[in-house]
């Protein structure tokens, strides 16, 4: 590895930084926080960001790799790792796609929260919020979608907003149903 190591004043920040475990369903974002690490340590030669990040790789995510690992270049080593792991470890546009179209469900996920499981399985730009909107409301419950279907001119958010609204005075809470059934367990000893 061609650049110099960290200063020695930077030895402190080293041993604390604490990089988080590959994490190959969102490479990207797995970055953007091995990155937020890297700032807030005060890392910024591009031989020590490799170093950490091949660190942290996983056997099978290091494979994928390993034409870098081994014969890292000169220079932008990490700039380079991290480029090929996101490429190569990364589900194809394609993929993303198919999945959303029929393996993503809403779960026990608020109408909010799945929309921005949606919109972080989908590409910005790939995939039009016309069509994303489609793909959220078609999961909600039968209550929510019936409201959420008229909802055309607002925007796709507000619209997740009020379907969060709906579904929480639509679905009785665990607390509500308990409190009930004591209420009724008490009447029917006459109490």
């Amino acid at each position: 590895m061609a650049n110099p190591p960290e200063p020695t004043n930077n030895s402190v920040a080293l041993l604390a930084v604490r990089l988080p475990p590959f994490w190959p369903h969102n490479p990207s974002l797995w970055f953007a926080q091995v990155e937020a690490n890297f700032s807030y340590a005060g890392i910024t030669v591009d031989a020590t960001k490799f170093a950490l990040v091949v660190s942290q790789l996983d056997h099978q995510y290091a494979a994928e790799v390993q034409d870098i690992i081994i014969n890292p270049p000169g220079t932008n080593s990490y700039d380079r790792l991290k480029e090929e792991l996101i490429r190569r470890v990364s589900a194809s546009q394609e993929e993303r796609i198919r999945q959303l179209l029929t393996q993503e469900d809403i779960g026990d996920k608020k109408p909010s929260q799945y929309l921005r499981h949606l919109r972080s399985k989908a590409d910005a730009g790939t995939v039009p919020d016309s069509l994303l909107r489609t793909i959220w409301s078609s999961r909600l419950p039968p209550p929510v979608k019936a409201v959420v279907v008229s909802q055309t001119d607002a925007s796709l958010d507000a619209v997740a907003d009020l379907a969060g609204k709906i579904q929480e005075a639509t679905t009785p809470s665990i607390v509500s149903s308990a409190t009930a059934a004591r209420a009724d367990n008490c009447l029917a000893r006459g109490l």
